[in-house]
């Protein structure tokens, strides 16, 4: 696995954790934020031919 392709996956793992928090303290704001955050993520992975499975998410 090449350096990008690492660093894209901890990022959305990163991000889902933080979205995960996000919704249990109930902040709305910030749960758009990361959600936002997750969805670039995921098509800059997915533009990139970046495989993102439930196993690496």
């Amino acid at each position: 696995m090449d350096a990008f392709t690492a660093g894209i996956l901890q990022r959305i793992r990163n991000t889902e954790a933080d979205l995960d928090r996000a919704r249990e303290s109930g902040d709305d704001f910030l749960v758009e934020v990361e959600q936002a955050e997750l969805e670039d993520l995921q098509r800059l992975a997915s533009e990139h031919g970046v495989q993102v499975t439930a196993a690496s998410a």
